[in-house]
């Protein structure tokens, strides 16, 4: 799992950061006016755009509280990895942005300090990227051993990674950890509670840098409320506590977006069309709402809007198969078959592979022998 190094981090120019859960270190209207600053992007959410995810400290109470409980992080951690993201904890954000100064330079790999401390690289990067150590990634300290070696008595007596993740916080710098006995709370009655020392003092999961304001609270809040409502398929409550999002933060444009395609599932036309040209407002590269735009636009019947929005889709993001398939099949509903063809046969350099691709594969097979036929 790739997460920021500690080794003179910087944003580059142009790159866009999208945020899974809330920050608990750090208000995301500040976090985004930093980035604005050095000319990247800061989103709630990952769309195509996004080349780092930023994983909040908040998602580890909801995933306790949550039936499917760490399993939906490891799978979004994953999902982002393999999408070729990378994956940035939430102290790595802050050395990003120059707001918590770097640890000293130290040498350990991550290779080096799975086989000293016999930690799982899976348990290693999970932790890494909730600030369960020192450094967010490597290279690794001395002091990070210590803490991997502790973490991974742990787990072998029975603690989850997750666990150990919400309870380290508590006591303050995890560094200072390294001078102190971890226990797992199955001794005491409490099996996801790690302990310092003897028992004496519990370590309760509490997260630092508490500087947010209550509308930052509310507006996390209200966005991972309306992400699981949206989820559960319950339309009209997910687009209410959108609309709730945008009313806070009229500038966002995913929640504009999520918004969008909550009201097309609601069937409220109009309204999701509108919400979609807001979003493309918002942010004019945003190609998911260009494509799900025209898509609400092919539905209607309104076949020129739909090409024009498709064709938008493509521009911005030539690598983005969908728009270029959906385009084929409008051309080809058209009889434009050459043009359907053409498109078709760049559809298939991008996915080879796939339904899709067996359908375009057909399509271009249909044009053959249709031209081939009137040829003849």
């Amino acid at each position: 799992m790739q997460v920021a190094g500690s080794a003179g981090p910087v944003i580059v120019p142009g790159a866009v950061f999208g945020v899974v859960g809330a920050l608990a270190a750090f208000p995301l209207r500040l976090a985004a006016r930093e980035v604005e600053r050095r000319h990247a992007e800061l989103r709630r959410g990952v769309t195509r755009r996004t080349s780092h995810v930023v994983f909040g400290r908040a998602l580890l109470g909801k995933a306790a509280m949550s039936r499917t409980g760490d399993a939906e992080i490891e799978r979004r951690a994953k999902a982002e990895r393999d999408a070729g993201r990378q994956l940035v904890s939430e102290n790595g954000f802050l050395r990003l942005l120059g707001l918590m100064k770097a640890p000293d330079a130290s040498s350990l790999s991550r290779q080096s300090l799975i086989d000293q401390s016999r930690l799982s690289g899976a348990d290693l990067d999970l932790l890494s990227l909730f600030d369960a150590f020192e450094h967010d990634g490597e290279p690794y300290s001395f002091r990070d051993l210590i803490l991997a070696r502790k973490y991974a008595g742990l787990i072998a007596s029975g603690a989850s990674w997750g666990a150990i993740a919400r309870s380290v916080h508590r006591s303050g710098p995890v560094a200072s950890l390294t001078a102190k006995s971890l226990n797992l709370g199955s001794q005491h009655g409490r099996p996801d509670a790690i302990y310092l020392d003897e028992g004496r003092s519990e370590l309760d999961g509490q997260l630092l840098f508490d500087l947010g304001s209550p509308e930052d609270d509310t507006l996390e809040e209200l966005f991972a409320e309306a992400e699981a409502a949206e989820e559960e398929g319950r339309h009209d409550d997910a687009a209410a506590l959108y609309q709730r999002c945008m009313a806070i933060d009229p500038k966002d444009a995913v929640a504009a977006f999520n918004r969008a395609n909550c009201l097309r599932g609601a069937g409220r036309v109009a309204e999701a069309a509108h919400d979609y040209a807001r979003a493309i407002k918002l942010d004019p590269g945003f190609v998911e709402a260009w494509f799900n735009l025209a898509g609400l636009m092919s539905d209607e019947g309104k076949v020129a809007s739909a090409r024009r929005h498709l064709q938008k889709a493509i521009a911005l993001d030539k690598t983005y198969a969908d728009p270029v398939f959906n385009l084929a099949r409008l051309e080809f509903d058209a009889v434009n078959l050459m043009e359907a063809r053409r498109l078709w046969v760049r559809y298939l350099e991008l996915d080879a592979d796939s339904e899709w691709a067996r359908t375009a594969q057909k399509g271009i097979q249909f044009v053959d022998l249709h031209t081939a036929r009137t040829a003849g």
